[in-house]
């Protein structure tokens, strides 16, 4: 054989995995089709925010939490509702879960230092919710933010691989696809597939996908940890369930091209069984990004609770479309409302000060401040008056943005940005003085006034991620700025379904002997850890923890 173990995929999940097994002394081959900048994979790209229950970092901010408050979040998020068939597909996503949620309220954080991640002290509030206590959303801010944002996860567990390569434990192949899984006597035994050609291409951009060769590796077990289809639009489309009405005919892009599904395709093929194939979790708050690394590339605004959200016909979003509170519930509202299913786009109205307090951008590119662990340019830039430089990029550069120093102005820049005048001024000022008119007392009827004062209710954000609130039309917080927001593909919350040590199942809900998946190819547990929504900080949980627990299972089996 050539090594203990083959991981297909060189993203978190799959160098999560090849660690736990290096530490027990096994040998690993990782086949990778992108080239060895690619190491790392999604999770480098991303904010990095980590779900954990009940951390220093929480108490100190005087937020109360605990496994049971968390666990009625996840179960309220994910609405498993597929429980009662013969082989029912949410039966091991819902133990999943649950194994996740203890997880986040246990060794999670200590393990994870021990690997080398650390965080900063802040704790963001992500997905505050539907309104419900039993219904979607986190309770408590729960979003723990690392040094390094994504790259301060994925790059300790990166460098643990190059150094067990480096040690002879780990073999890497670059710019192999795998085509093809080998079968010996009902067991997963290697895989097959093409060699590419040589590729210089930066992280993230397009390789070629030229065949220069084949080849075979052998190995007594098979990780499969490479991802989702959030890079396939035809896939994204095909794959959208009716209860979110009709998929956008225009889409930007969360994630590379490379992220296209196809090795999903290659294990049912195979004999194992995909499940929860129609959920998955693309944004609505994405504008396109003005120095774009892959194809269609979008980013998305990670908002809190104050700018007005209105869609492609003028008016405000009824909850929960509120910014950072129900991000699939949003996507719903703008998707099944007849007449303006047609259109593709929704608006953010906001103020300079809200933008300076409350906007953050989602990646490591994104945010130099965290990402290059500077704390003095992290109070500069996440403290001082105005937004942080890339924010400020965005709005200088970006094609979705519009700034103007009176609502008729903004109004009209906005209507320039869409093939036919949508917008009417008159409209929108009329609903903004409406809200603005909720400000003058500490109370208010208006839903989204009073998530406001309940966040900055909640230290954290009220020092670094909510506005105090203000008039909209007050010039004194101006100048004004339209966002114009695209529905953004990122993540799939279904795939291969498995049991909890990781195990791959066939259609018969049997074991396939050899195979594991982790990650995102596998519904970060179970072929649907999330269920139907998520609570954030939790796609990088779900690829260390299913990583973990495949490598751990397979250390113990082999």
């Amino acid at each position: 054989m050539d090594s203990d173990v083959i991981i297909i995929g060189g993203g978190l999940a799959g160098l999560v995995a090849s660690n736990e097994l290096v530490r027990a002394g096994k040998k690993v081959a990782i086949v990778e089709q992108e080239n060895a900048a690619n190491l790392g994979g999604q999770a480098f790209w991303s904010f990095g925010g980590i779900f954990m229950v009940d951390t220093p970092m929480q108490r100190r901010f005087g937020i109360r939490d605990s496994f049971d408050l968390a666990w009625q979040d996840w179960q309220g998020s994910a609405q498993w509702d597929r429980l009662l068939d013969p082989l029912p597909e949410d039966e091991w996503a819902a133990r999943w879960g649950r194994a996740y949620v203890e997880f986040a309220a246990g060794e999670k954080r200590s393990w994870l230092e021990e690997q080398g991640v650390r965080f900063t002290p802040v704790v963001g509030w992500a997905e505050r919710g539907d309104g419900r206590a039993g219904g979607h959303g986190n309770s408590v801010p729960r979003f723990h933010v690392p040094w390094g944002t994504g790259t301060g996860i994925s790059e300790p567990f990166a460098d643990k691989a190059r150094a067990a390569a480096d040690a002879g434990s780990v073999r890497f192949f670059f710019r192999h696809r795998v085509d093809e899984l080998l079968v010996h006597d009902g067991a997963v035994t290697g895989v097959r597939g093409a060699v590419l050609a040589p590729d210089t291409a930066e992280r993230g951009a397009p390789s070629n996908r030229t065949v220069t060769g084949d080849f075979q590796l052998t190995a007594q077990a098979v990780v499969i940890a490479t991802g989702g289809i959030g890079g396939d639009h035809d896939r994204v489309r095909a794959m959208w369930p009716a209860r979110l009405g009709t998929p956008p005919k225009e889409m930007i892009t969360g994630v590379p091209a490379y992220v296209d599904g196809r090795m999903l395709d290659v294990a049912e093929r195979s004999g194992v069984r995909l499940v929860n194939k129609d959920r998955g979790w693309h944004y609505t708050e994405g504008v396109r990004n003005w120095d774009p690394v892959w194809p269609n590339h979008g980013i998305r605004i990670l908002p809190g609770p104050s700018s007005l959200w209105f869609d492609a016909l003028g008016r405000r979003l009824p909850p929960p479309g509120i910014p950072g509170h129900d991000t699939l519930g949003t996507l719903q509202i703008l998707r099944t409302t007849p007449d303006i299913q047609q259109y593709s786009h929704s608006w953010f109205i906001t103020t300079e000060r809200i933008i300076g307090r409350e906007f953050a951008l989602s990646g490591s590119e994104q945010n130099p401040d965290i990402t290059g662990g500077d704390w003095k340019q992290v109070l500069r830039d996440r403290l001082g008056s105005g937004a942080t430089p890339p924010v400020e990029a965005f709005k200088e550069h970006g094609a979705d943005f519009v700034v103007a120093d009176t609502l008729p102005e903004l109004v009209r820049g906005m209507n320039r940005l869409t093939d036919e005048p949508l917008l009417d001024p008159a409209e929108i000022e009329r609903q903004i003085r409406q809200r603005d008119a909720e400000l003058t007392n500490p109370y208010t009827k208006d839903f989204q006034v009073m998530s406001i004062h309940n966040g900055r209710r909640a230290l954290s954000d009220r020092l670094i991620r909510v506005a105090k609130p203000h008039r909209i039309l007050d010039p004194h917080h101006g100048p004004l700025i339209g966002v114009k927001l695209h529905v953004i593909t990122r993540k799939t919350l279904g795939g291969i379904q498995t049991d909890l040590s990781g195990r791959a199942l066939s259609p018969d809900g049997n074991p396939v002997a050899g195979l594991y998946a982790a990650g995102e190819a596998a519904g970060f547990g179970g072929g649907g850890a999330h269920g139907y929504n998520a609570l954030e900080g939790t796609f990088l949980g779900g690829c260390l923890y299913t990583g973990r627990t495949v490598g751990r299972s397979l250390a113990r089996e082999l």
